[in-house]
């Protein structure tokens, strides 16, 4: 994957033929020069996509903050963002961690409102939800809301930057908070190994700081120095939140005027305080810190092989993209690449090289390859690759048909991008409004005009021996790392690289097999962009079937809303045999490692013509998509359907992907507490789950030729269910179809109805309690995870469920996150599956599971007051809120496919769920929601049903046993153990799957006697 300094836009899209505007591509913009109404100046020139129906106005206010305002009258969610240009980089010394602690602060109150939940519960009672981030020089907080209730929530929010209280209270307690977010990271590789290249940096540089701080940052060293950090918290804020360095997006159904009249007399009250945002033109790493090898020792076993150059900051350079075009060589994975040498080798499987930003002035210019067994033994022969690459580069020079290939797709995208969240927009764009002039702040990171190879050559200078840094990370060098970073423990050794190693790599030459990437042949024509004629059944709700053979059924639907020239296309290949036995599910997953890895290569120039491609396995079989410009989609189905059905293993990548997933089953017990109780509880609620244990030891004798056997076995005996969704006409979909269907062996037999049927969900008997445990020996902190069975999705079920969550939701996180401060993650909810739901309450703390489980349950049983005194305008707030919600529309082609599909799936065939469950929930009424409630929630209920998982930390520093406190309820019952899951399972009945919304002909062939 290529990761350049125009990382493709903040949503994870991407940059492309020449573009189609709406307003002109320069820096200039009209503006007004006014007095009196709280604005300087207006922009009415911001350049967007021609598909982009909403309308722009940039503003500079009175006081200097820029302000960018989108007017879409059809949106059904408002949102907002704002943006400070400041970071945890300007940390006092003494506090590290400040910036960070300041961002949790402003949402627990303001002179205003000084309740400390009033922001959070405002937007949960009206569809909305809020986030922030402190990055090294930006703090970004943002939320989405109902769109008739955006003035109050921007109110709200407001003040946040004019009058916050940080009172003592919640100063102490979300210190906590704070705390509880390090611990989480501790055994986090990415947190340990990006703090390890801070550790090692210039410690006179900013750079060198600890960024999210912790209590013995922020309360035990302070207190002993006698600094008191709440009035640190009030300098900082009056210091650095200074309306001259903030930029805020809003995004709303009201007109231009409404929202200029709407921002200017909330946010004309933030003060300037005229302070400049400081910039570090010195890099972290000066020459000094150059030419070092580092080794370092991960909790995961992940190997990897890092070469950073330290560059300047180019972002000045946006509409050139020097990074980017040598991004896009280094990172491409086609003949000829780096990447095609390494994997030839048999080294690495993966790369990524790019520019990254560090902070305003400085960034790096990197090489990240995952290692091999093999390709640890050989870290000085890739670096000689590397560099024998960049001298490939340097010999050919910088080639203008590759930039202006480039700036096509790019400016390709930009003309044809999918509408954005409100929330996306608005948080992926408000940084940007600080680095580039208001017309080009859509644009910058997709349409790149100007030639400049001089830059391209500049850049390229820097990728030098002499300028190098090398990273390398793998368990086997835990006896020569001596060394321990302070705030993480991790284990490291850096030295200087040898003298004769840098002169041979300062030497190197290009070598034959490198060479540039031929021409993009999936580039669409401008012929191939044009809409397809809408069908006859265009503004049908349902997908329609439009082959139905004993091998295959399509499904099949023509784009009516997005109005692109894309389409989404999937198909699952089913059958019983990828299931059926833990060696079988490996051989499924090896496969589709192996396909995805010898369709890398040609494919790669698909993605970067924005031709998305998965293959994934899934518990059925595998699942193959492609979604983008449809224009060349056949070409690249049919080339991946070719490798499915001649699949032969090649033995060297085989033990490669062999040994990857070995790791990768493994390395799961260093995932986070949570993810090991959701995984606890899959156990013991699905009918059939292999386990990791299972999984591992039938994985370890796997062969070649017995993967190549199993998937000429699967070929022969599966069926194909799928999905044409976009701009496709009928008979091209049918033809698509057809020729996918021939692909496959003529002697295969279909599949029986009975090997179709769907997986099924144990059933907890009535007032059952059942508790399972387990321990955690990587993490100091515990889990635990109850959940509440409620039944089968029904309707009516469905939305009082969603209700229910929806409005515990808020209360939940406020009373056991911000009042208790039981820990950083806390999460209520739907859980859904095999066709049963229930409510799931999530807890990660570093106390014991028990004790988290008796505030669990103290909540929940203080809620049934909660939910009976909730007065009527509450309820129908909560109620209106959900149905709003349910109602959304989606805004990508592919979130729409991703809808239908789900259906076609779970062989439910509500194509129009949403509407219809909306209408029953607008029938529901607060009594029936108590008496839901009290049914499967309430410890007094005779009916509830609870499953309860607890993760408890055996780790140094753990929770591990409970204390000898008494309990803090007095329970009538206690929990069954679930210790022999089979016999669990065995004792216990299963949930009959929900009757399908449409009586769709079952799949499968069918024998009467």
């Amino acid at each position: 994957m290529t990761v350049g300094e125009c990382a493709r836009t903040p949503e994870g899209g991407g940059p492309a033929v020449a573009p189609k505007a709406s307003s002109n591509l320069g820096g200039s913009s009209a503006q007004t020069v006014s007095t009196g109404d709280g604005v300087i100046k207006r922009y009415t020139d911001i350049v967007k996509s021609q598909e982009d129906k909403r309308e722009y106005r940039g503003l500079e206010l009175a006081n200097r903050l820029k302000v960018l305002l989108v007017s879409d009258p059809s949106t059904d969610k408002s949102a907002a963002a704002l943006d400070v240009n400041i970071g945890y980089l300007s940390d006092p010394d003494e506090l590290p961690g400040l910036a960070h602690f300041c961002e949790h602060m402003l949402f627990l109150g303001t002179k205003k409102y000084p309740q400390e939940n009033e922001y959070s519960k405002f937007l949960s009672e009206h569809g909305g939800s809020s986030n922030a981030s402190t990055s090294s020089d930006h703090t970004t907080f943002y939320f989405d809301v109902l769109p008739q209730h955006l003035p109050k929530a921007l109110d709200i929010f407001a003040q946040f930057f004019i009058s916050p209280l940080f009172t003592e209270s919640a100063t102490g307690r979300e210190l906590s908070a704070v705390d509880s977010e390090h611990d989480k990271n501790r055994s986090a590789d990415t947190w340990r190994l990006e703090q390890l290249n801070k550790n090692t940096a210039d410690p006179n540089h900013p750079y060198h700081k600890f960024p999210t701080g912790s209590r013995e940052t922020l309360e035990t060293v302070p207190k002993a120095k006698g600094i008191d950090v709440r009035k640190a918290l009030l300098e900082f804020h009056n210091k650095w939140y200074s309306a001259n360095i903030m930029t805020m997006i809003v995004v709303g159904k009201e007109s231009l005027d409404d929202l200029e009249k709407l921002v200017v007399d909330l946010f004309s009250s933030v003060e300037d305080k005229s302070v400049s945002a400081p910039s570090w033109p010195d890099h972290p790493f000066p020459p000094e810190r150059r030419r070092k090898r580092a080794y370092c020792v991960p909790v995961k076993d992940l190997r990897t092989l890092s070469i950073d150059f330290p560059v300047p900051d180019t972002r000045r350079y946006y509409k050139t993209g020097p990074g980017h075009y040598l991004s896009h060589l280094l990172g491409h994975e086609g003949k000829g690449s780096l990447l095609s040498a390494l994997k030839e080798r048999g080294w690495c499987n993966s790369l990524v090289g790019g520019t990254r930003l560090g902070a305003r002035g400085f960034g790096f210019f990197g090489v990240q390859v995952d290692l091999t067994e093999e390709g640890v033994n050989h870290i000085d022969d890739i670096v000689t690759l590397v560099f024998q690459y960049i001298a490939m580069l340097r010999e050919v020079g910088t080639q203008k048909w590759v930039w202006d290939e480039q700036r096509e797709l790019m400016a390709l995208d930009f003309r044809f991008r999918d509408t954005m969240e409100p929330r996306t927009l608005a948080s992926g764009y408000v940084h940007q409004l600080q680095e580039f002039p208001m017309p080009d702040v859509l644009s910058a990171y997709y349409l790149i005009t100007d030639w400049k190879p001089e830059l391209i050559d500049e850049m390229l200078s820097l990728l030098t021996a002499d300028n190098a840094r090398i990273a390398v990370v793998a368990k086997c060098f835990s006896e020569k790392c001596t060394q321990t970073e302070p705030w993480y423990g991790t284990k490291y050794l850096q030295e200087d690289i040898e003298p004769e190693k840098i002169e041979n790599w300062k030497s190197v030459r290009s070598i034959p097999e490198f060479h540039l990437p031929s021409r993009n042949e999936f580039i669409p024509s401008e012929e191939g962009l044009r809409l397809a004629s809408p069908e006859s059944t265009t503004e049908a709700v349902a997908p329609i079937i439009v082959k139905d053979t004993p091998l295959m059924r399509l499904w099949y639907k023509h784009d009516n809303e997005f109005h692109l020239p894309k389409a989404f296309i999937t198909f699952d290949l089913v059958s019983p045999l990828a299931y059926s036995e833990p060696r079988n599910c490996n051989l499924t997953t090896l496969w589709v490692l192996l396909l995805r890895d010898s369709l890398q290569q040609f494919a790669y120039a698909a993605e970067l013509a924005s031709l998305r491609w998965s293959i994934g396995n899934v518990r059925h079989g595998i699942s193959i998509t492609v979604d983008g410009y449809d224009d060349k989609q056949q070409i690249l189905l049919e080339k991946i359907i070719d490798k499915v059905v001649n699949f032969k293993a090649d033995p060297k990548r085989f033990e490669i992907m062999k040994e990857n997933h070995i790791r990768a089953i493994k390395n799961f017990e260093a995932e986070q507490p949570y993810q090991h109780a959701v995984y606890q509880q899959a156990l013991c609620l699905s009918e059939m789950v292999w386990t990791r244990c299972q999984l591992l030891e039938s994985a370890v004798n796997i062969t070649p030729e017995q993967l190549d056997e199993y998937t000429s076995r699967v070929c022969r005996q599966l069926h194909i269910e799928g999905i044409v969704f976009g701009n496709v006409t009928r008979e091209r979909a049918l033809k698509l179809a057809d020729s996918i269907e021939n692909k496959f062996p003529k002697d295969g037999v279909p599949l029986l109805a009975q090997q179709l049927l769907l997986t099924r969900e144990v059933e907890m008997e009535k007032g059952s309690w059942y508790l399972r445990e387990t321990e955690n020996k990587v993490h100091k902190s515990s889990c635990a995870s109850l959940y509440y069975a409620c039944g089968l999705r029904e309707p009516r079920d469905n939305v009082t469920l969603e209700l229910l969550a929806q409005t515990l939701s808020e209360p939940c996180f406020h009373v056991l996150r911000t009042q208790e401060q039981l820990g950083y993650i806390v999460f209520s909810g739907v859980r859904r599956s095999n066709g049963v739901q229930g409510l799931r309450v999530i807890v990660q703390s570093d106390k014991h599971p028990a004790h988290l489980e008796d505030r669990i349950d103290a909540f929940l049983d203080g809620s049934l007051e909660y939910l009976e005194k909730m007065t009527d305008e509450e309820f129908l707030k909560h109620r209106g809120s959900l149905a709003a919600q349910r109602l959304e529309r989606p805004k990508r082609m592919n979130t729409k496919a991703a809808q239908l599909w789900s259906e076609i799936n779970a062989q439910m065939y509500n194509f129009d769920r949403a509407r219809m469950e909306v209408e029953q929930l607008n029938t529901v009424t607060k009594q029936e929601l108590v008496n839901f409630y009290k049914k499967h929630i309430w410890s007094s209920s005779k009916e509830r049903r609870k499953l309860s998982v607890h993760v408890v930390s055996v780790a140094e520093g753990g929770a591990g046993k409970r204390g000898e406190e008494e309990p803090e309820q007095q329970r009538d019952v206690e929990p069954v153990t679930i210790s022999d899951l089979i016999e669990f399972k065995y004792r216990r009945r299963l949930y009959a799957h929900p009757a399908p919304f449409l009586n769709i002909p079952r799949k499968g062939t069918h024998c009467k006697l």
